[in-house]
């Protein structure tokens, strides 16, 4: 199931699926910030040479407009998950390495930053805990996904997940390789390649990521509905540009 999102000129992006109503979760674009040049305009990300002092505006700026404190991770296309408010506590400067991340407490936001990697938001249906992971395709097959779901300490069959903006699936191509190690998971993943130039798939990231949720019980699975490659307006991406910014999709919890 898909979902549309706000209209298109916005700089923010709200998710719409059938979340708590105690459960917030905004995706920025790449309009609304400070930064310039290829970085222009809401870069979230410090490690792509931007200037620290736009960045830091940058998440300034997004911290005030959810009225919640950012977990900022170092990613690395791994599977470590952390909790968000343990990890504020021990290290206010969020340079810690991992991909995704979970809380249970009000006024942290869970936040993971991509440019063509694909972002899950995650809450339960009790509206109790909520995730983010970042899912690229090495995270997505090696279990980002699993480890973040696991980690957030409820039944996996109450959790319900929002997929972000990410590469669509007419732009995302890959390797014999990388089709292989999907196939060798479930045969169930050759539906989410399909031929492109010679020795290579035009991978769906989204359908990919649908089919490894959905196998541990996940029925509620919005969003995906976006191509940060071809939307070059809205979205930063690596893959097109390069040299280039990181949008944020961060959730939280509010008070009940």
């Amino acid at each position: 199931m898909t979902t549309s999102t706000k209209a298109a000129s916005e700089p923010f992006i709200t998710p719409d699926w059938p979340a708590p109503a105690n459960v917030r979760a905004l995706i920025t674009t790449r309009r609304g910030g400070v930064s310039r040049g290829v970085y222009a305009s809401l870069n979230l990300g410090d490690h792509v040479n931007d200037d620290p002092l736009a960045v830091a505006k940058n998440r300034a700026l997004v911290s005030h407009r959810i009225g919640a404190r950012p977990l900022w991770l170092k990613q690395v296309h791994g599977t470590h998950v952390v909790e968000a408010d343990n990890c504020l506590e021990a290290d206010p400067n969020g340079a810690l390495e991992a991909d995704a991340s979970f809380t249970h407490r009000t006024g942290v936001a869970c936040a993971v930053m991509t440019a063509d990697c694909l972002p899950v938001l995650f809450c339960d249906r009790a509206g109790t805990v909520v995730g983010a992971a970042h899912a690229g395709w090495r995270g997505l097959l090696d279990g980002v996904l699993e480890a973040t779901m696991g980690a957030m300490g409820v039944p996996e069959n109450e959790l319900m997940a929002y997929l972000g903006p990410a590469i669509g699936p007419q732009a995302f191509e890959v390797g014999d390789e990388v089709r292989a190690a999907f196939v060798a998971w479930s045969r169930n993943a050759e539906d989410a390649f399909h031929p492109g130039n010679p020795g290579k798939w035009l991978a769906n990231l989204y359908l990919l990521a649908r089919q490894r949720l959905s196998a541990r019980g996940v029925a509620q699975i919005d969003g995906g509905d976006c191509c940060t490659v071809t939307d070059a307006e809205r979205f930063f991406s690596y893959r097109r540009d390069g040299q280039t910014g990181r949008m944020a999709s961060l959730i939280w919890l509010d008070q009940a």
